[in-house]
């Protein structure tokens, strides 16, 4: 089994998150400069076997596109061409930067350090995988 990557995209900075390769548990990888993301993960996948993308879809909360939706969906494109032969699946990603923000909180992590976009940015990917793993993984 290869790992699955999910990507939380963002004009400015893009979050990454991988499973094990057995695809059981969501670990935070990097954030990365968007416009430097396609490199990295070019170099990442040189190194690892990525199975799949999750690439997190920004929705309003009435499920209409948002400003950031077709700058995703653009990014998207870019992926499929990059690295035609992983497949790519949407996750919905309604309130992930909320929950990043308090799954910092609660973990304890220093009001200064929360104020790190990056580190928001890579637990909102680590949240979108662990959305994705909770409804599409099978139970033994």
């Amino acid at each position: 089994m290869g790992r699955i990557l999910a990507i939380d995209f963002g004009k400015k900075r893009t979050g990454l998150a991988v499973t094990d390769p057995l695809q059981i548990i969501a670990t935070g990888l990097k954030t990365v400069e968007t416009e430097k993301v396609l490199d990295f993960l070019k170099e990442y996948i040189a190194q690892e076997n990525v199975e799949l993308f999750v690439v997190g879809l920004p929705l309003n909360l009435d499920g209409t596109p948002t400003d950031a939706t077709l700058a995703s969906n653009k990014f998207v494109e870019k992926l499929q061409k990059l690295f035609p032969d992983i497949p790519i699946e949407r996750e919905d990603e309604r309130y992930t930067s909320k929950m990043a923000a308090r799954t910092l909180v609660l973990s304890g992590v220093k009001k200064k350090k929360r104020r790190n976009k990056k580190l928001l940015d890579e637990v909102s990917a680590t949240i979108i995988l662990q959305s994705y793993l909770g409804h599409h993984t099978e139970m033994f």
